[in-house]
């Protein structure tokens, strides 16, 4: 069993209210959500936001449009986790985040095999400004992994980053990596300012319309179109 959990909230600092921001006519959670449950190898998908009632308008979308969510502590976004995987029992999470409306169902699949064909701990495909691009990170943990990290956490980072006791523990726990086939680890795909939501929109309103399920390699064709994305707000987006 693979449970999927994507984390999300409305009160993040540079561009509050993102999630629910509009991408081709519906707000950027649902067109997320979209792309990740074309991901093959996920069994389930749930939303993890906050108790809070920042949240509510967040969580009131969600259920509308039939998104399974769990609701946990604001600031411990591990303890929401830990949570969601003790409302749906699972053997592996595969941890995604709110901001990534250009998901690739493909890469999340490719992570999550190479997990378990390693008989891994935890899986990843970037991390520290390596790897795939910013806005395409795919994790995956073992259900022990993920309940042993979160009864060993006793910081800050590791009740917000959520994977942040495994990663930075390779000595205890079996680490392993999906590499792309050249690093672009500075190529930024995320939403976390105006500048990254103008452009995912600019991909959304070319690509979208005529086929939903747009891959990577199509957004990288079309942002070779338009030089006048390729470094859009001043960072490489291809």
């Amino acid at each position: 069993m693979i449970l999927a959990v994507l984390q999300a909230r409305l009160s993040s600092s540079r561009l509050p209210g993102k999630v629910l921001l509009p991408l081709a006519g519906a707000p950027m959670i649902l067109r997320q959500v979209e792309r990740v449950r074309r991901a093959e190898r996920i069994d389930r998908l749930v939303v993890a936001t906050s108790d809070q009632p920042s949240d509510d308008r967040l969580a009131q979308t969600l259920a509308e449009a039939g998104v399974e969510t769990y609701r946990g502590p604001l600031d411990d976004v591990l303890a929401r986790f830990v949570g969601a995987l003790d409302a749906w029992p699972a053997d592996h999470v595969v941890r995604l985040t709110g901001d990534c409306p250009l998901i690739d169902p493909g890469l999340i699949d490719a992570t999550i095999d190479l997990h378990l064909k390693a008989g891994a701990d935890y899986a990843q495909n970037r991390l520290v400004d390596k790897g795939f691009p910013k806005g395409q990170d795919v994790e995956v943990i073992t259900a022990a992994a993920l309940r042993r990290a979160a009864a060993n956490a006793s910081t800050p980072e590791e009740r917000e980053h959520v994977t942040w006791g495994v990663w930075n523990h390779p000595e205890t726990y079996k680490v392993v990596r999906l590499e792309p086939p050249t690093d672009q680890g500075q190529v930024r795909w995320t939403v976390d300012r105006p500048d990254d939501y103008e452009f995912v929109s600019a991909v959304y309103e070319a690509l979208y319309p005529a086929n939903p399920a747009f891959s990577s390699d199509d957004i990288r064709t079309f942002v070779r179109s338009r030089p006048d994305l390729a470094t859009y707000g001043g960072d490489r987006r291809i």
